[in-house]
């Protein structure tokens, strides 16, 4: 039932700007940590950026100064801003989220199923 759903990929110039959100549904009991990874071709998956229940964040430092992650506790979404795009930034973007299902006594990580964003002129 729990799902996760991401949005906002797309073609985007060097120097430009996308925002990606993913919102959680289904039977939720609870959400701790949320991220975002990414995987380019021909390179093994990676961490952008994750966020705490709390509000604490990371980042990758090829992002850092140029990426934001927030989140919506109320909406169940997670969100990335991302500033000052470059080519080395095309990659599938994946959301995941530390969730407990209502049924469940426990947390699980689940993902979503990618969105594609390519930087190029």
């Amino acid at each position: 039932q729990v799902q996760l759903v991401e949005s906002g990929g797309g073609l985007v110039q060097p120097g430009g700007s996308l925002r990606l959100s993913c919102a959680a549904s289904g039977s939720i009991f609870s959400i701790n940590a949320m991220g975002w990874y990414r995987q380019a071709p021909g390179e093994q998956r990676e961490l952008v950026a994750g966020i705490t229940s709390g509000g604490e964040t990371n980042y990758a430092d090829s992002v850092k100064g140029r990426f934001t992650i927030d989140r919506d506790n109320a909406k169940n979404t997670v969100y990335l801003q991302m500033n000052s795009l470059e080519p080395g930034d095309t990659a599938v973007y994946y959301c995941t989220a530390q969730i407990r299902p209502g049924s469940s006594w426990k947390y699980s990580i689940y993902w979503g199923q990618g969105t594609q964003v390519t930087v190029s002129s």
